[in-house]
């Protein structure tokens, strides 16, 4: 699971990812390139993060 969020989203973000995952989330800062091209999942703003399973 990956959710791409902006700064106004992230606590959803990371409350939905825990709700569905039953478990923690890496949380990481999308680099500049990647958010050129990068929405937010619950908005259309630029994503600064994004929320995933562990590697």
């Amino acid at each position: 699971m990956r959710i791409f969020s902006c700064e106004i989203h992230i606590n959803q973000a990371l409350d939905m990812f825990v709700a569905e995952q039953k478990t923690f989330p890496m949380l990481e800062k999308l680099l500049n390139e990647e958010k050129l091209s990068t929405k937010c999942t619950y908005c259309d703003q630029q994503a600064v993060y994004i929320v995933e399973s562990e590697k």
